[in-house]
């Protein structure tokens, strides 16, 4: 039985709360001088008319009765409204140090949830290569992803590609004009941006192109043969390079819907709710949504072309029937909170039974030092372009630090390194937040980085190559006493996913793994393992391997690739 179990009896028999209820209120103190586990009784204060401070009095004298064998709690205080639990430290160690043996990486995780959640990310365009945005999106939407499923939950990843558009058809008409029906001589996606960019200096240059995009993207949508032709093939393209920068980061998605196949339901919907009094029209002959607290906000165009928000209606609805969900997340960057909040009020407006089921997932913007690492673009920093920089760099640090490891070796390594170098920094911010990503500060293996996660983690492999011997959980438990404040950090573990899931921070177990990894450097510095007496030499090699197993399980969490060796 775990602590917390034992202290939701001793109250439910006392107090007559549900063990459950009970549970969820424990506190982990802030100050281990105030006990191990903390139980508020401010909500028992209005039922027995008595000040919580006088309750936690009371109830504390009636719990310290009945734990009169200490065998689960050294001891039991009140401070002010708060029954404050200090554990046995001998049990306490051997309980979690067992759990975390038997279960390995399912230690922490939930059994399933019968709930069913969908997380939408990244939709690209198909006229550009992934920006950084898109690679914070990539990354916050597969860890979100890790995190639920680890709570029990069936969770989804799902993409909308935006394949069509004003936006499409500038690549489009600048391939016409420039490319000479040439065929990709480098990444494809690439290929595809590039000419876009080249039609941005067709504008600059000549304003009358715009009207040639318009009519266009006209012709694209009465499915005009050439320009579907065309539309098909840099579309395949884009899609290619999506695919293979994606396979590079690891991130599945579990169905794909592209905008092209959807927008014309989305009209529907628009002109049947316009029908229904639900939209109207503007002086412009626009068909909007009257928000009495947001503004109007324009559905669909006068001259009947779309706008995202068209093909955002249908699309909810068609994943509503695809996955009957009880949650979906779209992880899209803050700049469009207007847009959300308009399109939830739409499903509340048509009466949508899963309007309520819809939440954005907002997050906030990444920059990069001045001067760093200027784009192919000149001004957007693409994804793959900040993989190889990195890449290279870490790759250039381990040839310096390992000049005996062949190449082949180092180029694995620093792959793997350089991953998990971006994908931590990236997600230690909580995601609301703006922040800088610097590469070289990103790759420094002290700090709050990924190479210093990696590097404890490898350092207990090195460990135990050197000692040459399997950690037992037949040990004696009263010679980590010690370590108990390692223990608690471990313990914690499965709340801090909890919490994660909870509050859908990814950020909270990232600086889980920081605390985890800085407590055991900190141990290891300075209390002898290897050249321990036999019986402590055995019990700190089961502390140290309990360790991993939550390096390794946590890391996985946020899609991070452990590392055997540095």
């Amino acid at each position: 039985m775990d602590f917390k179990t034992k202290i939701s009896e001793l109250l439910h028999h006392e107090t007559g709360l549900s063990k459950d209820k009970i549970i969820n209120l424990i506190e982990i103190p802030p100050d281990p001088k105030l006990g191990d586990y903390a139980f508020p009784c401010f909500m028992l204060s209005k039922e027995l008319k008595k000040s919580p401070q006088n309750i936690a009095l009371e109830l504390k004298d009636k719990l310290t009765k009945l734990n009169i064998d200490h065998k689960y709690f050294e001891l039991i205080k009140n401070e002010s409204a708060y029954i404050n639990f200090y554990v046995s430290k001998t049990l306490y160690i051997e309980n979690t140090l067992k759990k975390i043996l038997k279960e390995k990486n399912e230690f922490g995780k939930n059994p399933d949830s019968g709930q069913t959640i969908l997380v939408e990310s990244p939709g690209p365009n198909t006229n550009k290569p992934l920006h950084l945005g898109h690679l914070r999106n990539m990354l916050l939407g597969q860890s979100l992803y890790n995190i639920l499923k680890s709570q029990g939950h069936k969770v989804h990843i799902v993409n909308v590609v935006n394949d069509r558009g004003i936006h499409i058809c500038k690549s489009m008409l600048a391939y016409i004009k420039l490319g000479k029906n040439s065929e990709p001589d480098i990444k494809p996606d690439h290929f595809v941006g590039n000419y876009y960019v080249e039609y941005q200096k067709l504008e600059d240059n000549d304003s009358e192109i715009k009207k040639e995009v318009e009519e266009m993207l006209i012709k694209w949508e009465h499915n005009d043969p050439e320009t579907i032709a065309l539309w098909k093939k840099m579309n395949n393209w884009a899609l290619l390079g999506f695919k293979e920068t994606y396979n590079k980061l690891d991130f599945k998605i579990d169905k794909e819907y592209f905008e092209s196949d959807t927008y014309k339901h989305g009209k529907e919907i628009i002109l049947q709710g316009l029908k229904d009094k639900i939209f109207s029209k503007d002086e412009n002959e626009n068909i909007v949504f009257d928000s009495q607290d947001l503004g109007k906000k324009v559905i669909l165009r006068a001259n009947g072309t779309s706008v995202y928000i068209t093909q955002d209606i249908y699309m909810a609805w068609l994943r509503h029937k695809d996955f009957d969900f009880d949650a979906m997340y779209y992880v899209v960057g803050n700049e469009q909170d207007y847009h959300f909040k308009v399109l939830f009020q739409i499903f509340e407006a048509l009466k949508w039974k899963f309007a309520d089921k819809c939440y954005h997932f907002s997050y906030g913007m990444v920059e990069l030092p001045e001067g760093k690492m200027k784009s192919r673009e000149g001004n957007v920093v693409d994804t793959d372009e900040l993989i190889e920089n990195v890449n290279e760099i870490a790759l250039q640090e381990l040839r310096n630090r390992y000049k005996e490891i062949n190449e082949e070796e180092l180029k694995k390594r620093s792959l793997i390194i350089s991953l998990a170098a971006i994908r931590f920094f990236f997600l230690k911010y909580d995601p609301k937040k703006n922040f800088v990503f610097n590469p070289k500060e990103s790759l420094s293996f002290e700090g709050e980085t990924g190479p210093y996660i990696e590097y404890s983690h490898a350092r207990i492999n090195s460990i135990f190559k050197k000692a040459e011997q399997k950690p037992e959980s037949d040990t004696s438990y009263e010679l980590l006493a010690e370590q108990f404040n390692l223990v608690k950090i471990l313990n914690q573990y499965s709340e801090v996913i909890k919490q994660a899931a909870n509050e859908l921070k990814p950020s909270i177990i990232a600086r889980y793994l920081l605390e985890l990894s800085q407590a055991f450097n900190e141990f290891y510095q300075t209390i002898p393992v290897l050249n321990a007496d036999p019986e402590y030499r055995k019990a700190r090699l089961l502390l140290i391997y309990c360790v991993q197993i939550i390096l390794n399980s946590g890391m996985r969490l946020l899609n991070i690739e452990p590392i055997d060796e540095m």
